[in-house]
């Protein structure tokens, strides 16, 4: 690990629909529209950084299906490139404590958050 790489234990996942624990360190949300259903108390937000978030045609062009996963991968990464500014900040975050990326989609394993971790942890 280099002195500017983040430790994978600093940076976590949890669905917005899940409590907040102390644990949980800086809490962002990642998404680009607000989790339905979730008070802003029951969130327990630090942070809500939407230019992390797909852009809404590619969100409508995935629509959450695995089939599309690798694509929507390599567009996401593709977005992502130009928000070096709010990556940045999320990695000065990482690297002072834990930070828990809030997102709220169903599938835990084929989400915009899995990506945006993966970005975050190998520097791209």
């Amino acid at each position: 690990m280099t002195a500017t790489s983040i430790p994978a234990s600093h940076l976590r996942l949890k669905r917005a629909y899940e409590p907040a624990e102390p644990d949980d360190g800086t809490r962002i949300l990642i998404d680009r529209l607000w989790p339905r259903g979730v008070s802003k108390a029951k969130a327990a937000l630090d942070d809500w950084i939407k230019d992390v978030a797909p852009s809404t045609e590619l969100r409508k062009w995935f629509g959450h299906d695995p089939a599309r996963w690798a694509e929507f991968q390599r567009r996401y990464r593709a977005e992502l490139r130009e928000q070096s500014e709010a990556l940045d900040r999320i990695r000065a975050l990482a690297r002072a404590g834990v930070v828990t990326l809030v997102y709220s989609a169903h599938d835990e394993q084929h989400n915009d958050a899995v990506v945006l971790r993966s970005v975050l942890l190998d520097g791209d």
